[in-house]
């Protein structure tokens, strides 16, 4: 008989060696009281990860190597099918949880929830947005749009304690091994990108809410950059392929390709002129 955890939290690590520590660290400190296991899924990386989990946290940590690079949703899946928990929290390694998460056990209980976010900080505390609307051609012309701008909290005035959203940022996003299991986990063919919209648009499909709540922060020092550009088109262009249709659908990738075709053309002109 599997011993059943109230917790799985699920880290897939590439290379995140300079980070792994204070993550680990943060998350004991962070979930006293709670019946947790970690499961990290190692994506065959070169640099000195494998000797730190070996050497630190092999008693506090299931380890599962790959000898391949699985991406982020491929490696979440490893590691979950491989878990024991009634919760399943996804983490980015490159992060430090700053409070106890008992509070979102308690919340993410409630049938009504399927998924639950919290406050994403800079690596000098400042405040990050990490959820957002889903893709549409209205925001798709401009991606800062994906992101909510309208709620007090973007402003720092935490006046509630919790907003229902469209999707949470994967970089933690906590929710239920049963609904996880019925709406078949992360989609395994965004390869990094995508891959969060595209679970809690299948979580919304389930009548479940997505929410964030505020009294609960981390800190998060990676994150998307330019060089990534390429993956994020791909990861918007399946997630379109996959959840819209018809004219919303053309209007959608006709935003999608202005965009991008706006970020190179100034890429462009500015090593031209540099």
């Amino acid at each position: 008989m599997i011993n059943q955890k109230e917790l799985s939290i699920i880290i897939v690590n590439y290379n995140g060696a300079r980070y792994l520590e204070a993550c680990l660290d943060s998350i004991k400190e962070c979930c006293e009281g709670i019946d947790y296991e970690t499961i990290i899924v190692d994506n065959n990386s070169s640099d000195d990860s494998l000797e730190i989990l070996k050497r630190k946290y092999a008693e506090e940590v299931c380890l599962i190597e790959s000898n391949e690079n699985l991406g982020f949703a491929g490696g979440n899946n490893l590691a979950v099918s491989k878990s024991k928990g009634r919760y399943i929290l996804l983490l980015n390694n490159d992060t430090i949880l700053l409070d106890e998460l008992e509070p979102l056990i308690k919340l993410i209980g409630d049938n009504e929830i399927g998924a639950i976010g919290i406050k994403m900080l800079g690596k000098q505390r400042e405040y990050r947005k990490s959820v957002g609307r889903f893709p549409s051609a209205f925001n798709l012309i401009k991606l800062s749009r994906l992101y909510y701008s309208s709620y007090p909290f973007n402003s720092g005035d935490f006046d509630k304690d919790s907003y229902t959203v469209d999707w949470i940022e994967g970089s933690f996003l906590l929710t239920r091994k049963q609904l996880w299991d019925k709406v078949g986990g992360l989609d395994d063919t965004f390869f990094m990108y995508g891959e969060d919209l595209d679970y809690c648009k299948k979580v919304s499909s389930q009548l479940k809410k997505c929410i964030y709540y505020t009294k609960c922060s981390y800190i998060h020092f990676g994150g998307y950059n330019v060089g990534r550009q390429k993956l994020l088109k791909k990861g918007l262009v399946k997630y379109l392929n996959k959840h819209t249709k018809g004219l919303g659908k053309l209007l959608a990738r006709v935003s999608l390709e202005i965009n991008f075709a706006l970020k190179n053309g100034k890429k462009l002109f500015t090593k031209a002129t540099s």
